[in-house]
């Protein structure tokens, strides 16, 4: 090829490329609000006694629903290890009409999860998602191990 036909070439694939490029993106579809299901008791405690430690803004209680390794890895924070380091990131924080739903989950002799969503109040819609990793001794609790949750809307500019 010689170097006289390779700007032919350039503008050629300008003009193959450029209705492709100029096409809109669709827009993104109205979110889908999925099902509730029903957790066996055991694990329907763990979401029940967060609410109330949330909305209690009691980040003692928060923590003593955690393993003592547990994790939590909120949205736009560094991760945390360790109750006390669980009771430090959540003072401050709740102390809002906090409401968690399940949309699934699993769980074994030992361990299991549940994935869900939250929102504060009766407003519309979830406010956000979670997945909640919990592990127990033989007949003992569910302990959360690890507490992950973001955000449905990006955070807002400051």
């Amino acid at each position: 090829m010689n170097r006289h036909s390779l700007p032919s070439v350039f503008v050629g694939l300008m003009l193959l490329t450029e209705p492709v490029l100029a096409q809109s993106p669709s827009a993104p579809a109205a979110p889908v609000r999925l099902p509730d299901v029903a957790l066996p008791p055991a694990l329907d405690r763990v979401l029940r006694d967060y609410e109330r430690a949330w909305r209690a803004g009691d980040a003692a209680a928060l923590a003593a629903l955690f393993a003592e390794d547990g994790f939590v890895l909120q949205s736009n924070r560094p991760p945390v290890r360790g109750r006390a380091a669980i009771k430090a990131a959540y003072e401050g924080q709740g102390g809002g009409p906090l409401q968690l739903r399940a949309l699934a989950f699993a769980a074994e002799e030992t361990s299991g999860y549940i994935i869900g969503a939250y929102g504060y109040g009766k407003g519309p819609g979830d406010t956000g998602k979670f997945t909640l990793t919990l592990r127990r001794v033989p007949g003992g609790p569910w302990l959360i191990v690890s507490d992950m949750d973001n955000a449905n809307a990006p955070p807002k500019p400051r």
